[in-house]
């Protein structure tokens, strides 16, 4: 009898529930009645805490459409896994407790770039893993796609369609601030299929000024509007010469609730034009997966039950080149996959005419 554990950990997405039903259709397909499925609620709190149940086939049925996660999910912070807390518990031996007393063979984790860092420390424990790849943001090493990207680049360029109507009538510059800290892909695919003036991403520190020409020069060609997708962890030329600890006080110190709205108020001082923001913020991450992810999220479920069935663990599923092929845990973690600066596709926006205000 195989005993297999599932957990989904960080921040939800599109697309959790389908990967989680790939994964258990999968093993049920391979293993007929010798599996047993184990749902970890909330992610690795309840691997810590021993918070499961047994997954009866019905559990699994009704959900490919369904968005969020029905395992729940929290984030615990890598940094601190190794930390005894103030009641004395230690996390990492917790885990590896609970595994055992599931007796389990296998551990099947969905996350994105902390949740594999946790991950690949319980592989090197050695506890049988096999992840899978989640985020909207796309930044997990070694895949070229993550399932939620694609669900999330629907919503925001569907804001920035939105939002394009009340700019036109108005002629206001209208600046859409999309999720992602650490990495611009999410706004760079949804700032070009949405049509948007402006790009901000992470990896391209911007130059206000540079900025506001832009908007000078389209408000001469005739332009009465403008649109700035703008990545909430954008950062300017001069906060990109800061060493971190630098940044996170001058940002501590900012008085604005985020980058967007310094923004706002640095172009219309620039400009004199009038300026208007608009934070979609969660809306990126809810709601059903779409018809991509569904199929994605599929695809990486069914890899991993074979990854189980062949004992190949320690490794994540990736796409790559349009195939789904296993990648070393050690590999993956601890690294983000960030925007190119010289990637194709932002030689594509630039030679639209897109500027990323650099």
């Amino acid at each position: 009898m195989k005993r297999i554990g599932i957990l989904t950990s960080g921040g939800d997405c599109q697309g959790l529930n389908a990967a989680i039903r790939g994964v258990a259709k999968a093993l049920y397909v391979e293993f007929k009645e010798n599996v047993e499925i184990y749902g970890i609620n909330d992610g690795y709190r309840g691997l810590i805490e021993g918070n499961y149940q047994r997954m009866k086939p019905d559990d699994f049925s009704g959900i490919l459409t369904l968005g969020g996660t029905i395992l729940g999910t929290s984030r615990q912070p890598f940094k601190l896994m190794r930390i005894v807390d103030e009641n004395s518990v230690d996390k990492v031996q917790c885990m590896k407790d609970n595994y055992k007393k599931m007796k389990l063979d296998c551990l099947v984790i969905l996350g994105g770039n902390g949740t594999h860092k946790t991950a690949n420390l319980l592989s090197g424990e050695g506890l049988n893993v096999v992840t899978l790849p989640k985020t909207i943001d796309n930044d997990v090493w070694g895949t070229d796609m993550t399932f939620g990207f694609s669900s999330a680049m629907e919503i925001a360029t569907n804001v920035l369609d939105c939002i394009h109507t009340t700019a036109t009538s108005h002629g206001r510059v209208f600046i859409v601030e999309i999720m992602g800290h650490k990495a611009g892909w999410l706004t760079l695919h949804a700032g070009i299929a949405g049509g948007a003036d402006v790009i901000l991403l992470p990896e391209i520190p911007y130059n206000i000024d540079s900025i506001a020409q832009t908007l000078d020069q389209r408000n001469k060609r005739g332009k009465r509007f403008s649109i700035l997708a703008v990545a909430e962890g954008a950062i300017s030329q001069q906060e990109a010469k800061m060493s971190k600890k630098e940044f996170k006080a001058a940002r501590a110190d900012m008085p604005y609730p985020s980058i967007s709205y310094r923004l706002s108020q640095e172009i219309s001082e620039r400009t004199g034009q009038e300026i208007r923001v608009t934070v979609p913020g969660h809306f990126q991450r809810g709601g059903s997966p779409c018809p991509y992810d569904r199929l994605l999220a599929t695809r990486f479920g069914t890899a991993a039950a074979k990854l189980i069935a062949n004992k190949n663990y320690g490794n994540m599923v990736a796409l790559q080149n349009g195939s789904i092929v296993p990648v070393p845990l050690c590999d993956v973690a601890g690294k983000l996959k960030g925007v190119p600066k010289d990637c194709e596709i932002i030689q594509t926006a630039r030679d639209i005419g897109i500027s990323f205000g650099d």
